[in-house]
């Protein structure tokens, strides 16, 4: 499920209309739930700039902290092989603040761009 912030609340809604309406397009008259799918996810993408656009700095902390954001381990996967995790010091034992491992890089380098 995804999370919203407090202020994504009208996305939030609009795309909750969209879900059911696409689970709806099965039973009525499919070409004007494909207008109204349409026609909804426009309004949504105009209503996330609109909101996108004057946010004040504590509701961009709040995007950069959000919960569903990629995090390190998403990464990870796609640019090494054999990743082996390196934790731990003599005095205070892991620190999840700065991830690092051990890692054969050849894979990125020989993928070709995207």
């Amino acid at each position: 499920m995804k999370t919203f912030l407090d202020f994504e609340k009208p996305i939030a809604d609009l795309e909750g209309k969209i879900e059911e309406l696409r689970h709806l397009s099965g039973i009525g008259d499919e070409l004007s739930v494909v207008d109204e799918i349409t026609s909804l996810q426009g309004k949504k993408e105009k209503l996330a700039r609109q909101i996108y656009q004057k946010l004040d700095p504590m509701k961009k902390i709040q995007v950069a902290r959000h919960p569903d954001r990629p995090h390190f381990g998403d990464y990870i996967g796609a640019l090494v092989e054999n990743f082996t995790p390196l934790a731990g010091d003599r005095a205070s034992g892991a620190s999840a603040a700065i991830p690092a491992c051990s890692s054969d890089t050849r894979r990125a380098a020989t993928r070709p761009p995207a």
